[in-house]
């Protein structure tokens, strides 16, 4: 008698992530980071091998707090699994968190999206302090006495080793933004931060508070907010002082998580730790702001990519999984199911690199196109951010399901999968926040809506359904103001239709078939319900090879 093991799927693993995404090969083209592609192959085939495995030990050996020596000594520090450290170092070293900024040349920030998006299939929690770091750098650029900081946050080389930053060739940033008592309500934070005197480089304080959730801990150092004399302000914070000596900053605790497991998460005090100012007092939010729109992206992305990937553990199962009599692939509810999956991976992939896109040429110059894709990037990563991100766990629920009972086991990468793909609605601002912001910035920010117009009338003509959606989206944004209430309908539509445009511009094979099952009425709760002219066949075709 068999074991049945002839029906039971080969591994996935080793797959190459970037031979296998043609959505994503052709989206780098497009969006102007071709010279690029031969990094980026590497990292795929990397990512898809080497670091899945290195992931399996971060996330199955957690990351520990020791807060004292043998000798009762006070140490705050967290210890990680080596895979962790290895998978940071590939990170690092390929341009993960710092491409855009030490390679700055017309097309990095997309090429930087491409490897985050690959990135995240393969190790999503690392990708916290990757972010972070990223989008540091910028703002800190601007300062001249925190250059060293901003170049070693951007150089290509992974220390995780407890030293003062000048002992370093790089740097990792992490940030603490919310307080237990306000949440995202960041203006209510009650952290103190009093100036202190002789600093004249750089304006040095002391912070006495606490941050309810300070997100890699044993980062070099730490964005955060304060209330100084002038107001809210932003400041790094260092995590050990230029002697080498412990800065003010006590680790509480580690944050229990649904998931994100090989990442640490933390509660803190600060109780005199120095940090210095970034930006004018009072302006903390403005210079957070900045960074957070990179952030948003990365949520993107990071959903993104973890709906690729469990669209490929999906397909992969029911390319060999036979029931019935059939396969499941040829099963055709299963068909229709996983073709609907494919047609929002690719739509969600094709939106980011877009804005993407966007914020690389805005990042360069003052032109009046630079201008033009910073009003889009700006509202953009609020729209796509609630979207992509709201469609994340529904997507890998779904799934999940695919494999039935094999997906519900911790053997399975999708239990994985799914305990990560609430966080990134959650993180850099919930639904309700981003959805708010989109209305806040159509209001104050009227280049913003001139700019989500212009995007979606450059693909007018293309389909007649995304041509009826821009009219009734030009009507609602010349209308009276949106009512928060019903914020939530406006932003989807607006995704929706941006998608749409995305893809239609983009010549995809699946544009058609998406603004079928998107525009006509929206996008429901469910999945597999495509109609039945769509040749799902040929989208799967494309979504996967066979291996």
């Amino acid at each position: 008698m068999g074991d049945g093991a002839d029906n039971q799927p080969p591994e996935f693993a080793p797959r190459d992530l970037w031979r296998d995404d043609l959505a994503l090969r052709e989206a780098l083209a497009r969006e102007g980071a071709a010279a690029f592609a031969p990094r980026i192959a590497a990292y795929g085939a990397l990512a898809g091998d080497t670091l899945l495995r290195f992931a399996d030990d971060a996330h199955r050996d957690r990351p520990r707090l020791r807060q004292y020596d043998r000798r009762g000594r006070r140490i705050d520090t967290v210890d990680f699994h080596p895979a962790y450290h290895a998978v940071m170092q590939a990170a690092i070293e390929h341009g993960v968190a710092g491409l855009s900024w030490h390679e700055p040349q017309p097309g990095a920030h997309v090429a930087r999206a491409a490897l985050a998006y690959l990135h995240y299939q393969a190790e999503p929690g690392s990708s916290c302090p990757l972010t972070m770091t990223h989008a540091a750098v910028p703002v800190l650029r601007r300062e001249p006495a925190l250059r060293a900081w901003a170049d070693k946050a951007a150089a290509p080389h992974y220390d995780p080793r407890a030293l003062p930053i000048a002992a370093k060739a790089g740097v990792t940033l992490g940030m603490g933004m919310t307080e237990k008592q306000g949440g995202s309500d960041v203006r209510a934070n009650t952290t103190v931060a009093t100036p202190l005197p002789g600093q004249d480089d750089v304006a040095t304080y002391a912070l006495h508070g606490h941050k309810w959730f300070l997100s890699a801990p044993m980062s070099d150092g730490f964005l955060v907010l304060a209330q100084a004399p002038g107001g809210l302000s932003c400041f790094l914070l260092p995590r050990l002082l230029a002697d080498g000596t412990r800065n003010g900053l006590r680790l509480l605790r580690l944050k229990d998580k649904l998931g994100d497991w090989s990442n640490a998460s933390s509660e803190v005090e600060f109780d005199g730790a120095r940090a210095w100012r970034v930006g004018a007092e009072g302006r903390g939010i403005a210079t957070i702001l900045e960074m957070v729109m990179l952030t948003r992206l990365d949520c993107m992305l990071g959903s993104a990519g973890l709906m690729r990937m469990a669209l490929a553990q999906a397909l992969h199962h029911c390319r060999h999984r036979r029931a019935f009599g059939k396969r499941l692939v040829e099963q055709p509810l299963m068909r229709n199911v996983l073709a609907d999956l494919a047609l929002e991976a690719e739509a969600a992939l094709a939106l980011s690199l877009r804005v993407a896109r966007a914020v690389d040429v805005a990042q360069r110059g003052d032109s009046e196109d630079s201008r033009r894709e910073a009003a889009f990037a700006r509202i953009a990563t609020a729209i796509g951010k609630y979207w992509i991100c709201k469609r994340a766990p529904a997507f890998v629920g779904e799934a999940l399901e695919c494999l039935g009972g094999n997906g519900y086991v911790e053997e399975s990468l999708l239990a994985r999968l799914y305990r990560q793909a609430p966080l990134n609605s959650v993180w850099e601002g919930s639904g309700n926040i981003q959805c708010l912001d989109v209305l806040r910035a159509l209001a104050r920010e009227p280049e913003t809506g001139a700019a989500l117009l212009a995007e979606l009338e450059a693909a007018g003509g293309l389909h007649p359904l995304l041509d009826d959606a821009t009219a009734a989206l030009r009507a609602a944004l010349a209308g009276s103001a949106c009512a928060e209430g019903a914020a939530r309908r406006l932003v989807g539509q607006l995704a929706l239709a941006l998608a749409a445009a995305t893809l239609l511009r983009a010549g995809s094979p699946l544009a058609d078939a998406y603004c079928r099952s998107r525009l006509a009425g929206g996008a429901g709760p469910l999945f597999g319900v495509l109609p039945d002219e769509v040749a799902c066949d040929a989208i799967l075709a494309r979504a996967l090879p066979v291996a």
